[in-house]
C-alpha cells in the first residue's frame, strides 16, 4: 500500500511532467480513443446556435443516405471532426456550414469555447487548438427546396 506522501509526491510529478493526473495515477492509466473526443467536440459544436451541420458536402450527402437506410443510427455525431489525440493533449479540426446572417467570427470563438470547455470538461485532455473550416452557408430557402426534391 502507497502512503498518502508517496500518493502526493506522484501526484505532483505528473502535474510536473504535464500529465493530468485524472488520467495517469499511480493506479494507472486512462486512455481516450479518437471516437470518443470526436463525439464529444460533434456534440459541443452543435449546441452552439449558428451552426447548422457539420461536414463537408460529400460527408453530408452520404450521411443523408446512410439516414435513409432502415436500421441505421443515422448521421454520425461525429461528422465532420477530425482529431488527434495523444497522452495529455488533442488538436481538433473542424468543418461546419452556417446559419445565414450568422457572424463567422463570433460563431467561431463560440465553437472554440464550448468545444474546449466540453472536451478538458469530460476527458481532462488539454485542448491545444481548434481549426474551423467554413465549408458552407445555409441560406433560408434551402430547407424548402431540399424538402421538396424529397417527396418527389
Amino acid at each position: 500500500m502507497t502512503s498518502p506522501t508517496t500518493q502526493q509526491s506522484q501526484s505532483e510529478a505528473a502535474r510536473a511532467n504535464g500529465a493530468p493526473t485524472s488520467l495517469i495515477t499511480e493506479h494507472g492509466r486512462t486512455t481516450i480513443g479518437d471516437n470518443v473526443v470526436q463525439k464529444i467536440v460533434g456534440m459541443a459544436a452543435r449546441e452552439v446556435p449558428g451552426v447548422y451541420d457539420l461536414g463537408s458536402g460529400a460527408a453530408r450527402a452520404f450521411g443523408a443516405i446512410r439516414e435513409r437506410v432502415p436500421g441505421s443510427t443515422g448521421v454520425s455525431k461525429a461528422q465532420g471532426v477530425s482529431v488527434e489525440v495523444g497522452e495529455q493533449q488533442t488538436a481538433i479540426d473542424l468543418d461546419i456550414v452556417v446559419e445565414y446572417g450568422v457572424s463567422i467570427a463570433d460563431l467561431s470563438q463560440g465553437i472554440r469555447r464550448n468545444v474546449i470547455n466540453s472536451v478538458e470538461q469530460m476527458t481532462g485532455l488539454d485542448v491545444t487548438e481548434v481549426n474551423i473550416n467554413v465549408d458552407d452557408v445555409h441560406l433560408p430557402d434551402e430547407e424548402s427546396e431540399s424538402r421538396e426534391a424529397r417527396v418527389q
